[in-house]
């Protein structure tokens, strides 16, 4: 069994199609899915999604590039948002991207901690996004987690491998997508090769990142074989033990799924 950890269902061409999405999904082998907010537009479509379709799950957050519309956003908002349905089960995605800059950096870091505030008081986990952020991102979550310990997801990894190791001192899961596949990524495949295997998952990002052989397609769920098998062929490890593995490292961080 493979969890496809963060995908965007309520995004097109995914959404159009959802049934025929899940069931190829299904079909790979991939039984679970976690559909991820980034604004409250989103957050509403993941609502319909999740109460339709068993193994779809959920959260809610704000990306990054979105907080400039989210300035009062408040660790309240963010709780009372979560508490609307059972199946929402982490937080964000959130964290810094100053790669794009589309959001001023002080507010990036502000909406950034009202996440980390709802993470410690509902003890969900912390879905991270952090591109050209690396320094920043570290500080506010090893700051954050001496005032209170709370569990994290960086998703989509594409830091450097200083930074990854870091990370996991820290407790923080790492998510790979399909970027970890592209034949530039050598430097990236080499850090997940240097992880600890019981701090890994796997996600597609979809409908984003598609991996090779698919790269430049439209991503989905059903996809994320691509990667399993890429990093199962690194690690040495048959790719029916690796998905074990991240099915493992997801159950443990999110908890047991209905």
């Amino acid at each position: 069994m493979i969890i496809d950890s963060h995908c965007h269902l309520e995004y097109e061409p995914m959404a159009s199609n959802l049934g025929e999405v899940i069931e190829r999904a299904h079909n790979n082998n991939v039984k679970y899915l976690l559909s991820i907010s980034t604004t409250n537009e989103s957050y509403l479509r993941i609502l319909e999604i999740v109460d339709k379709y068993k193994n779809v799950y959920g959260t809610y957050g704000i990306h990054p590039h979105e907080t400039k519309d989210y300035k009062d956003l408040n660790d309240k908002d963010i709780i009372k948002k979560i508490n609307l349905n059972k199946k929402i089960i982490g937080i964000g995605e959130t964290g810094l991207d100053f790669y794009y800059d589309h959001s001023d950096r002080s507010t990036q870091k502000k909406i950034f901690i009202e996440h980390i505030k709802a993470a410690q008081t509902l003890d969900l986990p912390l879905i991270v996004h952090t591109r050209s952020a690396e320094e920043d991102t570290f500080q506010i979550l090893k700051s954050e987690k001496k005032n209170k310990d709370f569990k994290v997801l960086i998703h989509c990894f594409t830091g450097s491998e200083l930074f990854a190791h870091k990370l996991i001192d820290l407790g923080c899961y790492i998510s790979a997508s399909g970027v970890v596949t592209f034949k530039k990524s050598e430097k990236l495949a080499n850090t997940f090769l240097s992880l600890p295997n019981d701090k890994i998952l796997v996600e597609t990002d979809s409908p984003y990142l598609s991996p090779e052989p698919l790269r430049g397609k439209p991503n989905e769920p059903s996809h994320i074989i691509h990667t399993v098998n890429f990093l199962s062929k690194i690690k040495n490890i048959n790719p029916k033990e690796f998905a074990k593995i991240t099915t493992s490292n997801f159950f443990k961080l999110f908890g047991q799924l209905n």
